[in-house]
């Protein structure tokens, strides 16, 4: 026995001494982009580099990580974190890396839903470009204009946009946490996209680090670029570094409510009537849908329809809206509350009441789950004799949750051409299936990620077809990837036409005028599609 625990406690010691002595030896290949980083001479320290050998790195890695499916001991970690602390370690981090021919990843807030902006699929040696500390925001008084930092969440932007003045908002999403560079690559939903449009349709100027390592505005980088990084998704075509956007009127006081119905209360006849007026009521009126398992009176389970909202104007103006275009919802006063702009940000992020808004400036660290994500876009309303099936489905998942974002408004009056993201007149709403749960064994994980498949492909009949349209935003590494050693166009339309639409073919063709070396790679990036003419001059090939 005594014997027994001896071999045991020698078999401990032996693989803390291995562990202490791996952490103290230097990884070759970080070693030379410390090296590279140093030989620069607009870089003076190193102190924003963070190797695996560094007691912080860890903590760097994995404050932001907001999907625990990445963030396993067998997850590929990158070599090196930079967090660039001006525009020239952005720009030296990328020749760099291009110098040494590693991959680089870019992360703004972290929420990635398939973990690329701080992972890899692929062997190749990677470093992760974290932009945390890039995060000031410039309101330009008196112009309604502000220059928003890559690395700032929507919360800070909020803030300090509503610190400005009550009646300043910004058209984006509801979860302050997450990066504000990433939310407006992808085009960014939000509360306001029928009033004002998307987060990237209210983006003026841009600084964008390329390939080169050469730093360009709207101007020098040219109307092409700047249509591909407003909707085509992010790193891809450089490391936009900040964003110039338009800040939009909100008036002193909004009005928002929640109203939950389960089936047996009439809640499937309300989607289906809110299916037909959603997109098509005054644009000041956004009504997001939650469809979600629920337990009922008797304890059994059902499924519970959530009508969330903002409206734009005060409780009296809402409650005339809704009389006019929802009146079988049955909203009365009493469910309504009036606040203003900024104080819905805590509103819709479940925050405790009596907040200060000032939560929002302090960056507190993302809540963390296993999660799998998917997205449709709906071009007709979905049959209601239907719609029984459709909850049968969701209760034989665990606890998925449905998120239906109705379009219209302003969002039907911009042309799918004008910017990169290209689902505008003719589609009602997205959808977006979440599934979420905190077990870490292989079997819960397997149970959860089966239910999601099935379930998109039960709802293929439903959905826009011809692309089956999806949100870039809410990456989906099942639609397709990019072979690491045969990346093409034609391979990359799988994915590429679902996120793009007829928009994917000029983005590609900007891709292979400004990085037609492809080195903003990744799983999903957008492929370089080089003409002809371009290869030739000549006009054939």
């Amino acid at each position: 026995m005594e014997l027994n625990m001896m071999t045991q406690t020698l078999r401990h010691l032996f693989v803390l001494l291995t562990a202490l002595i791996s952490s103290a030896v230097s990884n070759p290949l970080a070693d030379n982009f410390l090296l590279c980083l140093s030989q620069d001479p607009n870089v003076t320290t190193t102190n924003f580099v963070f190797t695996q050998n560094d007691s912080e790195y860890s903590f760097i890695l994995e404050s932001t990580i907001a999907n625990l499916k990445y963030s396993t001991p067998t997850t590929p970690k990158p070599l090196a974190l930079i967090t660039p602390l001006t525009y020239s370690h952005v720009q030296s981090a990328i020749l760099c890396s291009k110098h040494l021919k590693f991959q680089i990843r870019i992360r703004s807030g972290g929420h990635d839903s398939e973990g690329l902006s701080y992972t890899s699929s692929y062997q190749s040696p990677f470093v992760v470009l974290d932009l945390r500390e890039l995060r000031s925001v410039i309101i330009e008084s008196g112009q309604n204009t502000a220059w928003v930092e890559t690395g700032a969440t929507l919360g800070e932007l909020y803030y300090w946009v509503s610190q400005e003045s009550p009646n300043l908002g910004f058209a984006a999403g509801t979860c302050p946490t997450v990066g504000a560079g990433g939310h407006i690559s992808g085009g960014g939903f939000g509360n306001m996209m029928r009033k004002y449009g998307l987060a990237a349709d209210n983006v003026i100027d841009a600084r964008i680090v390329d390939a080169n390592g050469k730093i360009l505005d709207r101007k020098s980088m040219g109307e092409d670029l700047f249509w591909a990084i407003r909707g085509g998704g992010g790193g891809s075509f450089g490391v936009v570094v900040a964003w110039k956007v338009n800040l939009v009127y909100v008036p002193d006081k909004v009005t928002v409510f929640s109203l939950t119905k389960t089936i047996e209360e009439g809640g499937s006849s309300l989607f289906n009537k809110w299916q037909y007026i959603s997109h098509n009521v005054s644009g000041d009126l956004f009504i997001r849908v939650e469809i979600q398992p629920a337990l009922n009176e008797s304890g059994n389970k059902t499924i519970q329809v959530m009508f969330s909202s903002m409206f734009l104007g005060n409780v009296d103006q809402l409650m005339e809206t809704i009389t006019d275009g929802f009146p079988e919802l049955g909203l009365q006063e009493k469910d309504c509350s009036e606040m203003s702009w900024i104080k819905t940000v805590l509103y819709f992020d479940d925050y405790t009441v009596g907040r200060s808004v000032d939560v929002l400036k302090e960056r507190n660290p993302v809540d963390k789950s296993y999660g799998i994500n998917k997205s449709d876009y709906v071009k007709e309303p979905i049959p209601e004799e239907k719609l029984e099936e459709i909850w049968k489905w969701c209760l034989e998942g665990d606890w998925p949750v449905l998120v239906m974002e109705p379009q219209g408004g302003k969002m039907h009056e911009i042309d799918d051409t004008r910017i990169a993201y290209p689902y505008r007149k003719g589609y009602l709403y997205n959808i977006q299936y979440r599934e979420k749960w905190e077990d870490d064994s292989f079997e819960s994980s397997e149970k959860r990620i089966s239910w999601m498949r099935k379930m998109y492909e039960n709802m293929a009949p439903y959905v826009a077809k011809n692309p089956r349209a999806a949100y870039v935003n809410f990456r989906d590494l099942d639609l397709g990837e990019n072979d690491v050693d045969n990346t093409s166009y034609l391979n990359a339309l799988k994915w590429g036409s679902k996120y793009f639409g007829d928009n994917f073919r000029r983005l590609a063709m900007v891709k292979g005028v400004v990085d037609p070396d492809n080195f903003f790679f990744f799983e999903q990036s957008i492929p370089p599609l080089i003409t002809c003419e371009e290869k030739s001059g000549i006009g054939s090939c």
